[in-house]
């Protein structure tokens, strides 16, 4: 049985069309399920735990990277295959994994080609997409062999498992996908290095692959992960070897 989780924001009335598709194609495929609308405050762990207990076989997240981070972030403790219809602008992980925007990704759905995937942990919770501290006054140190501070004082901290790095900085830009499988997360670290006029300047951004990382500061600093934020002194990102059973399509970018 398939279970699809409905973001709240496609009850907007220019979804309707792509949703109505999308089901109709369901259908035709013979995989139509069950559909629960998720709130920004509903437990997806425990949404998912319950309908596995109903008999549902595979969950479907039916969204954005928002959607698709807040459920995972939450579920991925979940022994269940997961798939993933994205609908709208704001998704950039649907590329990495290989389905299409829309109605396209019923088929990628339909043939559940399917592989395990990494995901990162910090501080008893996990994160799927990235994880983003903003600039802030701390020390970095990796693999218990590195250690990295700003030298002006403030650097900006971005792991990425799922969605891609984007920086822009000097009339330049540039994505940098990540490989979920590869027994590493990556750790972008761009240092502050002054104060323009409307924004902070920084430094081009360093790479650092790791498996395990901590991150602290004689001052709480704020931490973003999948759409949550905290305030911290100190956390342990590490990672989480093939938690995920995602659906994913033959384009996808690992």
């Amino acid at each position: 049985m398939y279970v699809y989780l409905y973001d709240n924001f496609l009850r907007q009335k220019k979804y309707e069309s792509v949703i109505k598709e999308i089901e109709t194609r369901l259908t035709d495929f013979g995989i139509a399920g069950k559909i629960i609308r998720l709130q920004g405050f509903t437990n997806a762990e425990g949404i998912v735990e319950d309908e596995i207990k109903k008999g549902a076989k595979t969950i479907v997240i039916v969204g954005d990277d928002e959607t698709f981070g807040h459920v995972l972030s939450r579920a991925a403790v979940c022994k269940i295959p997961f798939g993933f219809l994205p609908i709208g602008i704001n998704n950039t992980i649907s590329s990495v994994l290989g389905i299409p925007v829309g109605i396209e990704s019923c088929d990628v759905l339909s043939r559940r080609r399917k592989v395990l995937l990494d995901v990162g942990w910090f501080n008893n919770r996990y994160f799927i997409s990235r994880l983003h501290i903003p600039p802030s006054n701390i020390t970095v140190e990796y693999d218990e062999k590195f250690k990295v501070s700003a030298r002006y004082g403030k650097v900006e901290l971005v792991v990425c498992n799922l969605q891609p790095f984007h920086w822009k900085e000097r009339g330049r830009k540039s994505d940098v996908i990540v490989h979920p499988q590869d027994g590493k997360l990556e750790a972008f670290l761009r240092p502050v290095m002054g104060r323009g006029i409307i924004k902070d300047k920084y430094d081009e951004p360093s790479i650092f692959p790791f498996e395990e990382m901590v991150v602290s500061s004689s001052k709480p600093f704020p931490v973003e992960a999948d759409g949550r934020i905290s305030k911290e002194l100190k956390i342990k990102i590490k990672l989480a070897k093939s938690r995920i059973d995602m659906i994913v399509g033959k384009t996808r970018k690992f």
